[in-house]
Order: C-alpha cells, then structure tokens, then sequence
C-alpha cells in the first residue's frame, strides 16, 4: 500500500511542475543548467568630485549646483577672475557658463550632471525692470525644471543676486520679471519643487 501511495504522490508532483512550466516561460524566465553572474547591485552615485588644484594666479573659486541622484549638490570650480568680480551680470555669466558645461571626467564619475542648456544665456535689466533684474535667453517657465532650479540656486546670495537670498530672474519676453528664493524643497527635490516665483513688490 506505502509503494502505491508513493507512487500516486509522485505522479501528482509530476503533473505540477509539468503545469508550471508554461506559466514560466510565459513570464520570459528560461531554465540554466548552471549559476548566472549577473554581476553586483548597481553602486549609489558618490556624488562628491575630487578636488582639483589651487586657484592660481587670475583665478577664483565659485560653487554651483548640480545635480546628483534627484538632488541639488555644490560643486567648486576654479574659473578666471572677471574684469568687474562685483558686477551682477558678468558674476551670472560666469555662473551660467559653469552651469552650462559637461561635468568634467572626475565630476561625471561621482554622477554629478547639469539639466542647464548649453545656449542658455543671461543678460542685465531692461529699462523699467525691478533692481537687480537678470534676463534669460528664455523665460524662465520654459526651462527644464531641475535646470531653473540649479540656476535659482547657483545663483542666490551671489554677487549676481546682490548678496541676497533671492534672485529676480525674466525672460527674453515681456513677461515681469519674478522673484525665486533657493528653498530646500529645490535643493532636495528639484525635479517636483514649486519654481513658480513671487512678484517683485
């Protein structure tokens, strides 16, 4: 009686696997003979670049912000010092410039990179604008969202935002101009923040 019973009990697990084998294959899973390396788990961004040498003569050192694993990071460059270091607009320019180039090879491999377009440009105020006005060579809505939120950031406490925690920023269009404050739902969350700008009183 136990053999025939075995027996039965070996049958029925037959059919089992037998009825599971179509449900694998439909999943795309296909049996090995032998251990698969699929190698190790993707590695977190370091998101810390080395250092790079000292500011030598001519140059000075600026932060900007870039972005590594859906976050905002300072990152320091060493860039010429411009003929007029206080004056807003060559200060923007000189981040803007920073901002719009390819991270570097050691900055790349920490994950570190820029949302900011290459042609992206700024200039000073138009007559009429509020102080301290910086305009972009397109409105500020339309750039990417993590983009305006490196520039807002780079930008603020800057000579090229006065020292202040602000920046009022317009575009190439007739649209006011706005004012954008670097709050840390930007630098933590730049691709949901809200970017939307105040009115300059």
């Amino acid at each position: 009686m136990r053999t025939g019973n075995v027996r039965i009990r070996t049958a029925a697990l037959a059919l089992t696997l037998a009825g599971s084998l179509p449900v694998l294959s439909a999943c795309g899973i296909r049996g090995t003979a032998v251990p698969v390396d699929a190698g190790g788990a993707p590695s977190r961004a370091s998101c810390v670049a080395r250092p790079g040498p000292s500011a030598g003569t001519g140059l000075t050192t600026v932060s900007v912000q870039l972005e590594c694993a859906s976050q905002l990071v300072p990152v320091t460059r060493r860039v010429s010092l411009p003929d007029k270091p206080d004056d807003a607009t060559v200060v923007a320019r000189t981040l803007l410039d920073e901002l719009r180039r390819t991270p570097p090879t050691e900055e790349a491999e920490a994950g570190l990179v820029t949302a900011v377009p290459q042609r992206l440009s700024v200039s000073g105020p138009r007559p009429g604008d509020p102080a301290g006005t910086l305009r972009l060579g397109r409105e500020p809505a339309d750039l990417p969202q993590v983009a305006l939120a490196q520039v807002v950031c780079s930008f603020v406490g800057t000579a090229a935002a006065d020292g202040r925690r602000t920046v009022v920023l317009g575009g190439p269009g007739d649209a006011r101009p706005l004012s954008y404050t670097c709050t840390e739902e930007m630098r933590t969350h730049p691709d949901t923040a809200d970017i939307s700008g105040s009115p300059v009183p």
